[in-house]
Protein backbone atom coordinates (compact mmCIF):
# COMPACT_ATOMS: atom_id res chain seq x y z
CA UNK A 1 0.00 0.00 0.00
CA UNK A 2 1.45 3.87 -0.58
CA UNK A 3 2.49 6.17 2.27
CA UNK A 4 -0.77 8.01 1.86
CA UNK A 5 -3.30 5.10 2.18
CA UNK A 6 -6.50 4.58 4.66
CA UNK A 7 -5.02 2.37 6.55
CA UNK A 8 -8.62 2.44 8.08
CA UNK A 9 -9.77 0.94 4.78
CA UNK A 10 -12.64 -2.35 4.14
CA UNK A 11 -10.92 -5.98 4.21
CA UNK A 12 -11.75 -6.03 0.70
CA UNK A 13 -9.38 -3.13 -0.25
CA UNK A 14 -6.56 -4.71 2.26
CA UNK A 15 -6.76 -7.80 0.69
CA UNK A 16 -6.01 -6.23 -2.83
CA UNK A 17 -3.35 -4.18 -1.61
CA UNK A 18 -1.87 -7.26 0.19
CA UNK A 19 -0.05 -10.49 -0.34
CA UNK A 20 -2.52 -13.17 1.16
CA UNK A 21 0.25 -13.87 3.51
CA UNK A 22 0.42 -10.27 4.65
CA UNK A 23 -3.04 -10.33 5.10
CA UNK A 24 -3.44 -13.64 7.23
CA UNK A 25 -0.55 -11.91 9.78
CA UNK A 26 -1.04 -8.27 9.68
CA UNK A 27 -5.16 -9.07 9.39
CA UNK A 28 -5.58 -13.06 10.64
CA UNK A 29 -2.85 -12.78 14.07
CA UNK A 30 -0.75 -15.45 11.34
CA UNK A 31 2.43 -15.84 11.32
CA UNK A 32 4.95 -17.27 8.51
CA UNK A 33 7.26 -20.27 8.59
CA UNK A 34 10.39 -19.74 10.54
CA UNK A 35 13.16 -18.98 8.22
CA UNK A 36 11.23 -18.26 5.49
CA UNK A 37 10.39 -14.67 5.88
CA UNK A 38 12.45 -12.01 3.35
CA UNK A 39 13.95 -10.18 6.24
CA UNK A 40 15.04 -12.79 8.41
CA UNK A 41 18.36 -12.73 7.05
CA UNK A 42 18.24 -9.13 5.87
CA UNK A 43 21.02 -6.86 7.45
CA UNK A 44 21.19 -4.04 5.06
CA UNK A 45 21.18 -0.71 7.04
CA UNK A 46 17.66 0.81 6.76
CA UNK A 47 14.28 1.48 8.19
CA UNK A 48 11.76 -1.60 8.34
CA UNK A 49 7.69 -0.01 7.86
CA UNK A 50 4.27 -1.51 8.85
CA UNK A 51 3.23 -3.22 5.45
CA UNK A 52 -0.31 -1.45 5.92
CA UNK A 53 -0.20 1.99 6.80
CA UNK A 54 3.84 2.45 6.18
CA UNK A 55 4.29 3.72 10.29
CA UNK A 56 8.35 3.95 10.85
CA UNK A 57 8.46 0.61 13.46
CA UNK A 58 12.51 -0.82 13.36
CA UNK A 59 15.69 0.23 12.49
CA UNK A 60 18.80 -1.95 11.39
CA UNK A 61 20.58 -0.72 14.14
CA UNK A 62 18.47 -2.65 16.53
CA UNK A 63 17.91 -5.67 14.23
CA UNK A 64 19.94 -9.07 15.56
CA UNK A 65 20.48 -12.27 14.94
CA UNK A 66 18.27 -14.08 17.27
CA UNK A 67 18.20 -17.57 15.31
CA UNK A 68 14.42 -17.82 16.23
CA UNK A 69 13.40 -17.83 12.38
CA UNK A 70 12.13 -14.24 12.56
CA UNK A 71 13.16 -11.30 12.06
CA UNK A 72 14.53 -9.63 15.58
CA UNK A 73 14.88 -6.62 16.78
CA UNK A 74 16.02 -5.18 20.39
CA UNK A 75 14.33 -2.09 20.46
CA UNK A 76 11.49 -0.17 18.35
CA UNK A 77 12.29 3.65 16.73
CA UNK A 78 9.61 4.84 18.95
CA UNK A 79 7.83 3.70 21.56
CA UNK A 80 4.30 5.39 20.75
CA UNK A 81 4.54 3.37 16.85
CA UNK A 82 3.45 -0.10 18.57
CA UNK A 83 1.14 -1.64 20.83
CA UNK A 84 2.01 -4.48 22.92
CA UNK A 85 -1.15 -6.15 24.26
CA UNK A 86 -1.45 -9.73 26.20
CA UNK A 87 -1.37 -12.48 24.18
CA UNK A 88 -2.73 -16.23 25.78
CA UNK A 89 -3.85 -17.94 22.23
CA UNK A 90 -2.38 -21.25 21.69
CA UNK A 91 -1.80 -22.27 25.57
CA UNK A 92 0.59 -19.82 25.86
CA UNK A 93 0.86 -16.16 27.80
CA UNK A 94 2.78 -13.94 25.56
CA UNK A 95 3.06 -10.03 24.61
CA UNK A 96 1.88 -9.30 21.28
CA UNK A 97 3.39 -6.80 18.99
CA UNK A 98 0.90 -4.40 16.80
CA UNK A 99 1.25 -1.16 14.83
CA UNK A 100 0.00 1.62 16.41
CA UNK A 101 -1.32 3.26 13.12
CA UNK A 102 -2.82 0.77 12.06
CA UNK A 103 -3.54 -2.42 14.57
CA UNK A 104 -1.52 -4.53 12.25
CA UNK A 105 -0.26 -7.68 14.13
CA UNK A 106 3.49 -7.83 13.93
CA UNK A 107 4.39 -10.42 15.98
CA UNK A 108 5.58 -11.11 19.21
CA UNK A 109 7.93 -9.47 21.98
CA UNK A 110 9.68 -11.69 24.48
CA UNK A 111 12.71 -10.37 27.61
CA UNK A 112 15.42 -12.78 26.30
CA UNK A 113 16.80 -10.21 23.71
CA UNK A 114 19.80 -8.63 24.24
CA UNK A 115 21.26 -5.59 26.37
CA UNK A 116 21.06 -2.39 27.04
CA UNK A 117 16.89 -3.49 26.36
CA UNK A 118 16.98 -7.09 27.13
CA UNK A 119 14.08 -7.21 24.61
CA UNK A 120 13.82 -9.51 21.31
CA UNK A 121 10.75 -8.37 19.38
CA UNK A 122 10.09 -11.23 17.27
CA UNK A 123 8.26 -9.79 14.07
CA UNK A 124 6.73 -11.29 10.52
CA UNK A 125 8.83 -10.39 7.53
CA UNK A 126 5.25 -10.31 5.75
CA UNK A 127 4.14 -7.12 8.23
CA UNK A 128 7.08 -5.47 7.37
CA UNK A 129 8.18 -3.43 4.16
CA UNK A 130 12.07 -2.91 4.37
CA UNK A 131 13.64 0.84 2.95
CA UNK A 132 17.39 0.81 2.43
CA UNK A 133 19.05 3.53 4.40
CA UNK A 134 19.24 5.56 1.42
CA UNK A 135 15.85 5.73 0.48
CA UNK A 136 13.51 9.01 1.26
CA UNK A 137 10.70 7.58 3.72
CA UNK A 138 7.77 9.44 4.57
CA UNK A 139 5.66 9.10 7.51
Amino acid sequence: MDSNNDYNSSKTDLKRCLTPLQYHVTQEKGTEYPFSGEYTGLFEAGTYLCVVCKKKLFSSENKFESGCGWPAFSDVTNEESIKLNKDVSHGMIRTEVTCAGCGAHLGHMFDDGPKPTGLRYCINSASLDFKPQNSQVIE
